[in-house]
């Protein structure tokens, strides 16, 4: 049985491969620039956030897991896409004991 240790292991690795692969040695990042294209395409009307982008692949993974037979890769992508928008959510709006900041009401937008 794969404990959720084993899961949270396998997409950090995933995360590292990838972004050897087609991000940088510091890791994935092609969220920005594909939300970047994605915005372009809605022509003004609405924007995603990096963050957006990343949960929206958390769904894709969450809609996935209950289609067909089961793939574990589902779930490590999905711990991975949780982790990779918990990022960018602190950059976009960093708040905590740690950071000194405080937290805004209302959506975060970025473009």
């Amino acid at each position: 049985m794969t404990s959720p240790t084993d899961v949270l292991h396998a997409a950090a690795k995933h995360m590292e491969d990838r972004a050897s692969t087609y991000d940088t040695l510091g890791g994935e990042r092609s969220m920005e620039k594909t939300v970047r294209m994605f915005n372009a395409l809605l022509d003004g009307d609405r924007f995603m956030t990096t963050e957006q982008g990343w949960m929206f692949m958390a769904l894709l993974k969450i809609v996935r897991s209950q289609q067909g037979d089961f793939k574990l890769d589902n779930y490590e992508d999905l711990a991975a896409y949780a982790a990779l928008a918990a990022e960018a959510a602190y950059v976009t709006n960093p708040t905590g004991p740690e950071s000194g900041a405080t937290k805004v009401d209302g959506p975060r937008t970025t473009r």
